[in-house]
């Protein structure tokens, strides 16, 4: 087992190059149709960041996950386009706030477990869905809310792609490195506990209740963050983005990233983000494609890309050996 300074530095490894790779990726394209998609990989891998603490580490579902983007999305966009606040102050502000919810109602809500606790989430989720389709003196009801500003840094205006990207992916990037951090510390490994056996965990002096409710909030203000760039990059929200489609979603990213890995969230996130886009050339056969590719994925990786590819590598590596030996 690796001591702490040995497991940094292999971190460190990993990190700034895939850093180092995401950062350089806007000089092949710096304007265009892909770059603007890889602005929504970015606001994507946050929330799968957010739920993979939640699902891959701890082990609780969550399918109410788009409920806490809404609230951050439009948390800002009201506190912005109606009452003219700073943006940089409405994201903190609305982040904290959906912090304090979170950990309220995680309380009564990470009592249940499996069915019960997606439910339960669930419930949660179409309430808030309900909440901003029908407040409409507040939200703009199912037309939407419109005039949200672009994020500023003194002279600078976020009003681009180009600078979304470097803007949200810099938030993206730390974002994973404080994960990575996370994980890998003594609350990450408490978070391993749970997830293997509740009963065990608390054997171990790990107080349970409390660490699945504070990665339970975690998971909500890094949602609610996103849910915030994402309306300050449209300049518009609408509730048909923060409904329970898009919960299935985040949880079909981390599955298919890889539970249990950071790393695997970008993954699953790219791939799904990505995905519709090449497939708009079948047409109406895009979404038999689509299925398809996750039952393959479901049967020949089930531990998710993260763990499938090298997987698959390897073998073939072997078979081209092993050809190499018998031609020799």
């Amino acid at each position: 087992m690796m001591d702490k300074r040995s497991l940094l530095k292999h971190e460190a490894v990993k990190f700034i190059p895939f850093a180092l790779l995401i950062l350089a990726l806007p000089m092949a394209f710096r304007e265009g149709y892909l770059l603007n998609v890889f602005v929504f990989v970015g606001i994507h891998t946050l929330l799968a960041v957010a739920l993979n603490l939640l699902l891959g580490y701890a082990g609780q579902i969550s399918l109410g996950q788009a409920a806490f983007f809404g609230l951050g999305a439009y948390g800002s966009g009201i506190l912005t386009a109606t009452h003219g606040l700073n943006p940089w102050l409405a994201m903190v502000l609305v982040a904290a706030a959906v912090g304090v919810l979170a950990f309220l109602i995680g309380f009564p809500i990470l009592k249940l477990k499996g069915h019960y606790l997606a439910m339960a989430t669930l419930g949660f989720g179409i309430i808030v869905y309900i909440v901003f389709n029908e407040a409409v003196d507040v939200t703009g009801g199912p037309s939407g809310l419109s005039g949200i500003p672009n994020l500023a840094v003194g002279g600078i205006t976020f009003d681009s792609d180009f600078k979304n990207y470097y803007l949200i992916w810099g938030i993206t990037l730390l974002t994973i490195l404080l994960s990575l951090n996370l994980v890998n510390s003594r609350i990450g490994r408490g978070l391993r506990a749970i997830h293997d056996s509740e009963v065990a965990a608390r054997v171990m002096g790990v107080n349970v209740r409390l660490l699945k409710v504070q990665i339970f909030a975690l998971s909500a203000v890094i949602s609610s963050v996103a849910g915030s760039l994402y309306a300050y990059t449209m300049t518009f929200v609408s509730p048909t983005s923060f409904g329970f489609n898009f919960s299935v979603e985040l949880v079909t990213m981390v599955i298919i990233g890889g539970l249990g890995s950071i790393y695997g969230s970008f993954l699953g996130a790219a791939l799904l983000t990505l995905l519709p886009e090449f497939l708009r050339a079948f047409q109406d056969y895009d979404i038999v494609v689509y299925g398809f590719l996750l039952i393959f994925m479901t049967m020949y990786m089930p531990g998710g890309l993260v763990r499938g590819i090298p997987a698959l590598v390897g073998r073939i590596a072997e078979r081209i050996g092993i050809r190499k030996k018998v031609d020799a």
